[in-house]
């Protein structure tokens, strides 16, 4: 029987084009997420989210988990339940924007603590669903290992104690018709509406 428990869902959205097909993923991921859930968005780019990490003598790197400028973004992270994540791959990798949330909200203590020189993640009994686009052909990623979007699952996600449940990704987008953008469109949408 379908799970009918309400979800405290994040979706955490790093795209600067609304008319761009991550717009258009972000958009069918949100209308149909089942209305009994809790949706909170962050938007990145909208946000203006500043993503340079720094310390010094004033602003400890040990007390980055205090940062007042990210309380916010902590907050939805502590109550989401399930993460979304939405973003273009860029160089092999997130954009800057996505890497500098993660750099200044998972910080230690917050996300993950060291028990000796294990890391032990602190953001347990939380799910994630990770979205992609890039525009390398497939074959070519699998041959040469590079990122995209693998280090945000297994080497973020996972060391915060966040299970990550999906990953999509629509690969060599400039050359896919409207056709098979459709499709994968499709695909989100009945994921979306199966949460």
């Amino acid at each position: 029987m379908k799970n009918l428990q309400a979800k405290n869902i994040a979706v955490i959205y790093a795209y600067p084009n609304d008319s761009g097909f991550n717009s258009a993923i972000f958009s069918t991921v949100e209308k149909n997420i089942h209305p009994r859930h809790h949706v909170k968005v962050i938007d990145l780019y909208q946000d203006n989210f500043h993503p340079v990490l720094y310390f010094d003598n004033i602003h400890k790197r040990r007390d980055l988990q205090f940062d007042s400028e990210v309380e916010e973004y902590r907050e939805i992270v502590s109550w989401a339940s399930h993460l979304i994540f939405i973003f273009p791959i860029w160089w092999g990798g997130m954009p800057a924007i996505l890497k500098g949330f993660v750099d200044r909200v998972f910080a230690k203590g917050f996300a993950y603590e060291y028990k000796g020189v294990i890391p032990i993640g602190l953001l347990k009994n939380k799910t994630g669903w990770i979205i992609t686009t890039h525009d390398t052909p497939s074959l070519y990623v699998k041959l040469m290992q590079h990122d995209y979007g693998r280090v945000l699952k297994k080497q973020i996600l996972k060391m915060c104690g966040i299970t990550p449940t999906a990953f999509h990704t629509m690969s060599f987008l400039r050359y896919k018709k409207e056709k098979s953008r459709k499709r994968f469109l499709e695909q989100l949408t009945r994921k979306a509406q199966k949460i």
